[in-house]
């Protein structure tokens, strides 16, 4: 070993040790049991299990261990036993040790933790199916039992976020889509809202780098003015709070750059139309704990002799607390300036609870402090556990289920005997009466809401007083897949489905089976085979489905096919046009020729013949995309932003390809733009004349309808690129009427 290398080694192990120490002075300053030898003996074991291996970024693989043990102390808040635990997370998966291995060392507990953080491959899902689902599911198992294994899990995927740079773009693509589909609304159901918003931030950045950039930068350049807004508002609060002799800081809250864009593509605004940039948040120490949510509401009284509250925006989370354990009180004021500002006044109780989720319930409930949102979230683990003992055949489907159970705003609704039911907003009467019992559900007719008769699908109100109503006689009907919005009554009517289809399966099997012995026909596989093509069906499984439930009745055209006295017709599917001289576009280009470390280079040439473009989301050149390879060897191109992607990011992700445009406006592409304002004369034909004859750009077709003085439509017009949707857009904002102008997605 040369001098250099020496002294390269003596500072990677002063780094560590620095950073070992660090993880010790954070726990040693918490109200934790001090267990600093337990914690000193894992250190030194997964530094002798990882040793010798680096990461991406070149430095010693230990260090990962050691940032996801500090984000487990110093940001969540935990202690020895999940310190431990993310010390020792990569070791099983890693090295030659073993869990056993770790449950004589350190113990049943950190096993089992380290069980559920170590990845698996191959179960129950089958050859096709998502390693990630898989392990996904695995490491809800060991949540349901320690919620632990969650919380560290979070940490090692916030880590792996934070140093995302060193990976190819495929897998930067990969990683952020899982963790925004995924992690992020998990930390969000735990109460870790700043780790959640960091993890949006993160994944924002590594999706859709230009468009971060460009918003960081507007952020940046309106900070000063901000700053002014800011203290002109809270000024007379501070002064008005301090006469009533609170003791309370007052901190800015600037909205993150993901919740920025995400709002501007929801609502097709520009950044400058996003008017809750700033939100104020008061922290206050109670003088009563006991009395918290009553001096809540005395700092909000004293803010409405300053200022204007809106009187639709009062969100009252002190009496009825989010599910994830969120308390606080917020409110809308109309500054000076004439512009909504939204405040937040919390506790210092509430406030760490805000920051640390479930941690912080903890620290509480093993003070001995009452903690009313313990109750909801064994609830939500409950509703996990039902969705795994009835998991779903496939992996998509089981993430989707999951994601499900995650955001929701929530609504009250009352029983007939007054009882409070939490629901997530926009759920419907079957959701409730799944939620109350699987029974209920199952043979649910309808219900009464406020006395009044209403369907299965009507959406519940927060407030709304719900009798459910039901029929022995009712079953379960693969329509309400389209109306249920809550992850236990999807679990719960697929199951019953799967059911009825096993029912009719065998069923159907018992009249083939009498259909050929009766026709003297063999029953084997390649004559079944034979029945289900004939019938234009996919499968042997389709066939007795349909025979059981009556929809095919085997007859003499069966008879036919079998003895060969009818031709086949098969059906005949195509992915690809043809040119207009009717010769075959070049096959395209397949997966296993690729470069997988090297972005897909889309061309004007290549566009259409070597690849598909995505019908989900449509991309044109210059979005933000990225290449999926299907099933059939084949190769899609999505917008990075499109849901149907983020589905194959989190669920396939080994499959997903960076890719970029090189195209040179040789192509057309149909595009959709919604247009919105004020009816008057000759509105129509400025935006027309603008587009054909100052932007020279073909408009394909428009609807337009109007009425009450407001009109809106669609124009359907052909570009090249985003930058003329831009150029259009620019352009048409400046037409005098025009209220809103945005591309359709």
């Amino acid at each position: 070993m040369g001098q250099d290398d020496e002294i390269k080694t003596m500072n990677e192990e002063a780094a560590i040790n620095a950073a070992f120490q660090d993880i010790l002075d954070i726990y040693l300053a918490s109200q934790h049991r001090k267990k600093v030898e337990l914690i000193t003996k894992a250190f030194n074991f997964a530094r002798q299990a990882h040793k010798g291996v680096r990461r991406h970024s070149g430095e010693p693989y230990i260090m990962h261990p050691l940032a996801v043990a500090r984000i487990v102390c110093a940001e969540i808040g935990l202690g020895s036993t999940s310190i431990c635990a993310a010390l020792l997370h990569d070791v099983v998966e890693d090295t030659d040790y073993t869990v056993e291995d770790i449950r004589n060392l350190f113990g049943e507990k950190i096993a089992m933790i380290v069980d559920g953080l170590t990845k698996i491959s191959g179960g129950v899902f089958g050859m096709q199916a998502s390693e990630q689902a898989e392990n996904f599911k695995k490491l809800l198992l060991t949540m349901s039992e320690d919620i632990r294994v969650i919380l560290i899990k979070i940490a090692d995927r916030l880590h792996n976020m934070r140093t995302l740079e060193f990976m190819p773009v495929n897998k930067q693509y990969k990683i952020a889509g899982e963790t925004l589909y995924i992690y992020a609304p998990i930390a969000y159901r735990l109460g870790l809202s700043k780790i959640k918003t960091e993890l949006e931030n993160l994944s924002f950045r590594y999706e859709h780098p230009e468009e971060y950039a460009k918003i960081e930068k507007k952020i940046e350049k309106t900070q000063q003015e901000r700053d002014v807004l800011y203290s002109e508002f809270t000024t007379p609060i501070c002064q008005s709070l301090e006469k009533m002799g609170c003791k309370f800081y007052i901190i800015g809250r600037v909205k993150s750059p993901y919740s920025i864009w995400n709002k501007m593509q929801k609502k097709h605004v520009a950044f400058e139309d996003i008017y809750d940039i700033l939100a104020v948040r008061i922290i206050f120490t109670p003088k009563d704990i006991e009395d918290e949510n009553n001096e809540c509401f005395k700092i909000y009284n004293a803010i409405t002799r300053i200022y204007d509250a809106h009187p639709d925006r009062l969100r009252d989370w002190l009496n009825k607390p989010r599910a994830n354990g969120y308390r606080a009180l917020h409110a809308t004021f109309m500054s000076k300036r004439g512009e909504w500002i939204e405040v937040q006044i919390r506790s210092e109780r509430m406030n760490e609870v805000a920051e640390q989720g479930i941690a912080a319930h903890w620290k509480y409930k093993n003070q001995g402090e009452a903690d009313s949102s313990e109750g909801q979230l064994d609830n939500w683990l409950h509703t996990i556990k039902e969705i795994l003992d009835d998991p779903q055949p496939n992996a998509l489907d089981f993430l989707d289920t999951i994601k499900l159970n995650l955001f929701a705003t929530e609504i009250f609704v009352f029983t007939p005997k007054g009882e409070i039911k939490t629901m997530p907003q926009n759920c419907t009467a079957l959701d409730l009466a799944y939620s109350i019992h699987t029974f209920l559900g199952n043979h649910c007719i309808g219900a009464k809401v406020n006395h009044r008769l209403v369907s299965l699908n009507h959406v519940l109100n927060s407030g709304d007083q719900v009798e459910i109503l039901t029929s022995n006689s009712q079953h379960v009907d693969a329509s309400w897949l389209t109306f249920v919005t809550t992850a236990k009554a999807r679990t719960k009517i697929q199951a019953a489905l799967r059911r009825q289809k096993r029912i009719l399966q065998r069923d159907g099997e018992e009249l083939l089976a009498q259909f050929l012995e009766k026709e003297e026909l063999g029953n084997y596989s390649n004559n079944i085979e034979k029945i289900w093509k004939q019938h234009n069906l996919d499968s042997r499984e389709q066939l007795l489905e349909a025979i059981g439930s009556g929809s095919i009745v085997l007859g003499s055209d069966d008879k036919d096919a079998l003895l060969g006295n009818k031709k086949f017709r098969f059906p005949s599917f195509s992915f690809f046009s043809r040119s207009k001289s009717n010769k075959p576009t070049a096959e395209p280009e397949r997966f296993d020729t690729v470069d997988r470390k090297r972005p897909l280079n889309i061309t004007d040439d290549t566009l259409h013949s070597s690849y598909i473009i995505a019908d989900c989301c449509k991309p044109i050149p210059g979005d933000d995309i990225l290449g999926y390879y299907d099933e059939n060897n084949r190769i899609v191109i999505h917008k990075r932003k499109c849901p149907i992607a983020d589905t194959l990011k989190s669920s396939h992700g080994d499959r997903i390809l960076a890719a970029n445009w090189d195209t040179h406006r040789t192509l057309h592409f149909q595009v959709p733009i919604m247009v919105k304002g004020i009816d008057g004369i000759g509105v129509l034909n400025e935006i027309t004349t603008i587009i054909y004859q100052e932007l020279g750009i073909g408009i394909q077709k428009m609807t337009i309808e109007s009425k009450d003085g407001i009109f809106e439509g669609t124009i359907w017009v052909n570009v090249h690129d985003v930058e003329e949707v831009r150029k259009i857009c620019d352009t048409l904002k400046k037409v005098k009427n025009i209220q809103t102008i945005a591309r359709i997605d």
